[in-house]
């Protein structure tokens, strides 16, 4: 009993931990390197903060996906790992 207690609070803090590593959606403070290593969602996140942050509003999803398109080129092209999101050109 008490190996499944300890088994069971070392997956816990194990997850937890886990979680405090993945990368959080910034906004437009974001890096190439870290919204280009992210996955969809976060990506998703990160352009939708950053234009609410600009705006003060929700931005559209035809907005945020064509501000995804943007900041994707930016990043591969002109930018450098350590460029933010937010210096991609977008409208």
């Amino acid at each position: 009993m008490k190996r499944s207690a300890g088994m069971l609070f070392s997956g816990l803090i194990a997850g937890v931990m886990l979680v405090g590593c993945s990368p959080a959606a910034t906004g437009g403070d974001t890096s190439c390197k870290d919204y280009l290593g992210a996955d969809e969602k976060t990506q998703n996140d990160a352009v939708a903060k950053m234009l609410k942050d600009e705006k003060g509003t929700d931005a559209a999803q035809l907005e945020i996906t064509g501000t995804k398109v943007s900041v994707q080129t930016f990043c591969q092209t002109a930018g450098k790992q350590d460029s933010k999101i937010k210096e991609a050109p977008h409208l």
